[in-house]
């Protein structure tokens, strides 16, 4: 899907149940052009500032987002619409300004069944310190990827068993041998080093599996 330029009625598609009477508002008292794009691997949203060759404020999101994580990065992208409002360039763009910006915005969404309870609950924990990035949340990506559509025999590092194999993006072979705190020791069964992997890792399971 290339890039797209979204009417406020085209967005409602995109959004869980019910939200798009709350997100509405936000679209008719602000300028706001608002693009829909195909995954980009390294964002799942951007937001631009006016400029003199394009005098409103820009909006990019991912088409692949589940609803919940759309609505999700649609709000944090407003909320550095509004702290650029509030405060041009004068706060950094992750900083305590954006992070209550982010909050404000956020807020009204919960406990109102836009979202899955178990993504709400990891929301409530991650709006004390929210980030840069959903994905730098362990707990919330987590939650979220539940309702991602995920190709056949995708999963979690998280997911694969002790022992299991499992395959990267890049072809490589790896088996899980142990969980640490935050991350998993896996070791490539071709050169036999032994790697550390987030636990948020999306990998392919391997159906056949090393002899004891």
């Amino acid at each position: 899907m290339g890039k797209q330029e979204t009417s406020i009625n085209f967005l409602e598609q995109f959004l869980p149940h019910g939200a798009f009477e709350q997100v509405a508002p936000f679209f008719k008292t602000n300028t706001i052009h608002l693009t829909i794009t195909h995954e980009r691997k390294s964002v799942l949203g951007d937001y631009r500032h006016p400029v003199p060759d394009a005098p409103f404020h820009r909006i990019s999101i991912n088409a692949n987002l589940n609803p919940y994580s759309f609505l999700i990065t649609l709000l944090h992208e407003l909320a550095h619409m509004f702290t650029f409002q509030h405060f041009q360039h004068k706060a950094p763009p992750h900083g305590k300004e954006w992070k209550t910006q982010f909050r404000h915005i956020l807020i009204p969404f919960m406990g109102k069944r836009f979202f899955p309870g178990d993504v709400e609950k990891a929301l409530y924990a991650y709006l004390h310190n929210p980030a840069a990035s959903t994905c730098t949340d362990a707990d919330l990506y987590k939650a979220l990827y539940r309702y991602d559509e995920h190709k056949p025999g995708f999963k979690l590092v998280d997911e694969v068993g002790i022992n299991q194999l499992f395959e990267t993006e890049d072809g490589q072979v790896y088996q899980k041998i142990e969980k640490l705190r935050t991350r998993h020791k896996c070791k490539n069964i071709i050169n036999g080093k032994v790697y550390l992997f987030q636990g948020i890792a999306e990998v392919k399971a391997v159906r056949k599996q090393m002899s004891a």
